[in-house]
């Protein structure tokens, strides 16, 4: 299993940044929406697929993308480009089947402009579009910073599929056993959003 890497400014604090209050609850400084800069998203165009699939092979290490022991390729699914002036910043690809919307990638190459929320927002729109009820996606045990952009999106843990990557590795290899923050890959995280 893949998961959708977004590349934004981090937002973990350390022990040094928590302030503790008279109740000991943790005050932590307001979080501030990013704002969108000239930018427009648009559906992927044939002239994008080149470039998808040059972006997922980047991200992933490949051209293939696998969730819940399904192989995707994203250069050939619907999804979004966000541009600024002439430059593609971000990349959103799902796939719809029956009432159901699965966010298959997921990157932004602009810190902190919110380019992230306006393509959830852009398949999330298609979904409804399409008579889908659920929004998901498959993430990794180790994709911390996917975990709270979607948490804090709506989205709710639904499934832990354990030991999940295990099988992914033998349709996709590339995928690595130590991930993000060197923490071992193993466990697939399902996180669904109702569309209702």
């Amino acid at each position: 299993m893949d998961r959708p890497r977004i590349a934004y400014t981090k937002l973990f604090m350390t022990k040094r940044e928590r302030v503790f209050n008279h109740t000991n609850q943790i005050h932590r400084p307001p979080f501030s929406k990013p704002v969108m800069k000239n930018h427009s998203v648009v559906s992927i165009q044939t002239q994008d697929r080149d470039w998808v699939k040059q972006v997922v092979t980047e991200q992933w290490a490949s051209s293939i993308v696998v969730t819940r022991g399904q192989v995707h390729n994203p250069a050939s699914l619907p999804g979004f480009v966000c541009w600024k002036g002439e430059k593609r910043v971000g990349l959103v690809t799902y796939r719809v089947e029956k009432q159901e919307c699965e966010i298959i990638t997921l990157n932004s190459f602009a810190e902190r402009e919110g380019v992230a929320t306006e393509l959830l927002q852009a398949a999330e729109k298609a979904a409804i579009q399409s008579g889908c009820n659920t929004l998901w996606v498959i993430t990794t045990n180790d994709n911390l910073d996917a975990l709270r952009f979607y948490q804090r999106r709506g989205f709710r843990i639904a499934k832990v599929h354990t030991d999940a990557l295990k099988e992914s590795r033998k349709l996709k290899p590339e995928i690595p056993i130590t991930g993000l923050h060197e923490i071992p890959m193993r466990d697939e995280i399902e996180l669904k959003k109702n569309l209702n």
